[in-house]
């Protein structure tokens, strides 16, 4: 299916920000009551959540957004991390008049959503980590699985992206079985991000991030807000093993293991799955078939 008939019923605007200037958003169900702001992950953009937003809109007003340097937001600040990204949120969720929403992050969106919810508890209805950064890597599959994340970003870094390097850095995303769904459409659209020249020129700054991941470290014990940990069996770097450790130190969390084909991406991989978890944690704080 195409991008666009997964977006069909969804706005696509720019909001303009004091700090970071024009950031890009899709939106859909405004008017509904309850708010989720969905957060893509490192060199990613909104597109990651094109198959949850027009589903997840008949109950919640929907927001995804670009972080600066990423997608087709501007790319003004000198400093780009996790914690300057919290304060993008911030800033995006005045903008459009939002006091407090559920938060849901996959990769680099959940590290931030985790710190956002740290410093501004206030502002967090329920947050939801999906296979989220800013954990400690505790396993040594996990420490393999970074450096060959940080290999395949390097190759779109140091070289001039290609067809076949996005291709690569894409797979890792996804489960083997799911690489199907990586289709010419999808890629094409990453390359051609990766390509503009203002995406070329912060791409280093970008991908620093990576080497400073224990600097900005999700403050799990100091979580206040109801927290899911939504996981997958084969998700690298963050596996099974250091998401249950990470939800262990937040207090009355709850853990979630796909069972749909998923790695790094299951809001993509396995979408009825995801939205269905996702539906009923933000309507109610609890699981699908979960009882009283």
């Amino acid at each position: 299916m195409s991008l666009w008939l997964d977006f069909l019923g969804s706005e696509i605007r720019y909001i303009q920000t004091p700090t970071y200037g024009r950031v890009r958003i899709a939106e859909a169900g405004r008017g509904n009551p309850q708010t989720i702001i969905f957060q893509h992950g490192l060199n990613g953009h909104l597109e990651a959540y094109a198959k949850n937003l027009i589903p997840l809109s008949e109950r919640f007003h929907v927001i995804a957004f670009d972080y600066v340097g990423h997608g087709l937001s501007d790319k003004k600040v000198a400093e780009y991390n996790p914690a300057e990204f919290a304060e993008q949120l911030r800033e995006l969720m005045d903008a459009l008049n939002i006091e407090s929403a559920h938060l849901s992050g996959e990769s680099l969106g959940g590290w931030v959503c985790g710190l956002f919810a740290a410093r501004y508890p206030k502002r967090v209805r329920r947050l939801m980590l999906n296979t989220a950064g800013g954990i400690p890597v505790v396993s040594e599959k996990g420490k393999r699985d970074m450096a060959n994340f940080m290999a395949l970003n390097k190759r779109n870094v140091d070289s001039v992206p290609n067809r076949e390097s996005v291709l690569a850095r894409m797979q890792w995303l996804l489960h083997p079985n799911n690489h199907h769904m990586l289709n010419e459409e999808l890629v094409d659209l990453r390359l051609k991000i990766y390509l503009a020249p203002d995406t070329r020129a912060v791409a280093p700054k970008i991908n620093a991030i990576i080497a400073r991941h224990d600097d900005f470290l999700i403050p799990l014990e100091s979580l206040q807000c109801e927290t899911l940990f939504l996981w997958t069996a084969d998700n690298p770097i963050h596996d099974l093993q250091a998401g249950r450790a990470a939800a262990a130190k937040v207090s009355g969390s709850v853990f979630y293991l796909m069972k749909g084909d998923a790695a790094h991406w299951p809001q993509y991989e396995a979408p009825d799955e995801f939205n269905q978890v996702a539906t009923s944690f933000f309507n109610s704080g609890r699981l699908p078939n979960a009882k009283k």
